[in-house]
Formats: structure tokens, sequence, C-alpha cells
């Protein structure tokens, strides 16, 4: 392929995503995709003090480095590797680390608003939207964000009321209608693998 195939796959907190993009890597091979997670684009917050740094608003769309990522797409379709940010949860700013990450032939963005920035989605091949029920997005969040980002069961709760759901209304479902692809009730089998017959039909 002389052109990269980029997927866009989005969706709500605890959606799917993840899985939807695992299932194309075991299909094609990790070493044919190079995969971009939207959440470690996150605006570098190191100027601001740990407080200010709480009362980001993590699911509206400004609170993301578009430039930085959009450049980064950029120059992987064009043949460029790139450094890749990673974000430090636990601290609510950019770490110090960075992740290469090669060109490949499957260019996978995953996060929240993939199908938001016009720009973006006009560099996509296929567009995927993971439709889950919000209760069950909810309990994902809840386990993940408790687990890997250390977080207590009540800041969690209080977010989500706050901003995950109001945010999620307002931007993230919005975005539904940009998709080429929307996946009812989550990562169900079926669609999954239609998706994944159909890129790796794109690597014969």
């Amino acid at each position: 392929m002389s052109t990269p195939f980029i997927i866009g796959v989005a969706g709500g907190s605890g959606s799917g995503k993840t899985t939807v993009t695992n299932k194309v890597l075991e299909t094609i091979g990790s070493e044919m995709a190079a995969v971009i997670i939207q959440d470690y684009y996150y605006r570098d917050q190191s100027h601001l003090t740990f407080e200010q740094r709480l009362g980001t608003n993590y699911d509206h769309p400004q609170a993301f480095d578009w430039p930085l990522l959009i450049s980064h797409i950029d120059d992987l379709r064009n043949g460029r590797a790139i450094e890749m940010p990673v974000y430090d949860f636990a601290n609510h700013t950019r770490s110090d680390q960075t992740v290469t990450v090669q060109p490949a032939p499957v260019i996978v963005i995953e996060g929240l608003f993939p199908l938001y920035d016009a720009a973006l989605r006009e560099m996509m091949s296929l567009k995927i939207f993971v439709d889950t029920d919000s209760d069950v997005r909810f309990i994902r969040r809840l386990k993940r964000d408790i687990a890997e980002r250390g977080r207590t069961m009540e800041s969690v709760i209080e977010q989500y009321l706050s901003t995950v759901r109001p945010m999620h209304n307002q931007f993230i479902e919005p975005t539904k209608r940009f998709a080429d692809v929307i996946l009812p009730h989550g990562a169900n089998d079926p669609a999954v693998d239609i998706i994944t017959t159909k890129v790796a039909s794109l690597m014969v």
C-alpha cells in the first residue's frame, strides 16, 4: 500500500474502542499497524499547579493538543516516525517519556474524539464509532480509573456526573454522524469481524 489505510475508532469512555483496535491488530499483525492513542495527546499542564490541573475537563475537545496530533498523523502517513507523548494521569500532565511509533500500512487512531476534527477526518479511510450503553461504559470507566489511574471511587463518580456524561452528550455522541460504521452494543463480534476482514483484504 503506497498510502496508509487510516482508521478512526471513536466512542465514549469505556465503550470498547481498545477491543476493536486489538482485534484489528490480531488480524493483520501488530507490525503492520501504527496505533495512536488520543488519550496520550492531552495538553501538557506542567506550567500549572497540581490543584489547577485537577480542574481540567478531560472530556472536552479543548483538553487535547490537536496541532501535535494532526502533525503526527501527517508524519506517519508520509513515512516519518514520531515520538508519541505519554500522559501521566496520576499527576495530570504530560510525562517526560515518549513512545516511538514507526510508519505502517495501517494507522489506527483510537480515542474519544478522532471524528471530531474535520482535518483529522479527511485523513481517514474508515471511520468507526463504537456505540455502547452508558451504564456499561460507566462501570468499565470506574474499574479502569481505580485500577490504572490511581483514582478513588468517589472522584470517578463525581467526574462522571459533572463532566463525563454531559460532555459525551454534547460533543462525543454527535460525532457518530460522521462514522462510516457504527458498532451497536459495543465491540460485538459480528461487526468487528466484518471490519477486520475488510482491513485484512487490503494487506493481500
